[in-house]
């Protein structure tokens, strides 16, 4: 059998593409995510289409401790948390309002958020990611990770997939002394 050029051309297309998946993990359109020192373990949405990722969180406040910025915030994920979270404030990212979500008064078409830095577990995969902080109370999914995420985590997403990472079982440091 013969390859016709067009044929032999596109396999040759193809074939770094191929090269650059192999050392990929492929993640499903939904994940199971551990947030790192907070010790608990939420469903998330991967999603290609937007930058950033976002965490659900009220009561969002910025604050002075030795002239550092920081943020406390409370997790909006179910009543069972309670407690403020305190973080270091890394940056504060402008995000795009959508077409019916634009203030008028305020002649702003974009959203300012605090972002904090966050370990994070995905498969058998821990990275430190930045998520902006918001109300998520009325999605699904109470974590987005949003494309500039998905990189660090070399990641390949397969939307016809859930939770094809499994359950976060990334290997910890050290055992803690008691």
């Amino acid at each position: 059998m013969r390859l016709t050029p067009v044929l032999l051309l596109l396999c040759l297309t193809l074939l770094p593409a191929l090269g650059q998946a192999a050392g990929k993990t492929v993640y499903g359109l939904n994940e199971y995510a551990h947030l790192g020192d907070l010790d608990l373990e939420v469903a998330a949405k991967l999603d290609t289409g937007a930058k950033t990722a976002s965490l659900s969180a009220r009561d969002i406040k910025r604050f002075k401790r030795n002239g550092e910025s920081w943020v406390r915030f409370y997790l909006a994920i179910d009543a069972a948390h309670s407690h403020p979270i305190e973080r270091p404030l890394a940056r504060v990212s402008k995000i795009k309002r959508r077409a019916g979500d634009y203030d008028a008064e305020s002649g702003k078409a974009y959203t300012a958020r605090p972002v904090i830095e966050l370990e994070i577990c995905m498969g058998q995969t821990r990275r430190t990611i930045e998520v902006n902080l918001t109300d998520r109370s009325a999605f699904q999914f109470p974590l987005l990770i949003g494309s500039e995420a998905l990189k660090h985590f070399d990641a390949l997403v397969d939307p016809s997939l859930k939770y094809a990472a499994g359950k976060p079982a990334c290997a910890t440091d050290a055992p803690k002394a008691e």
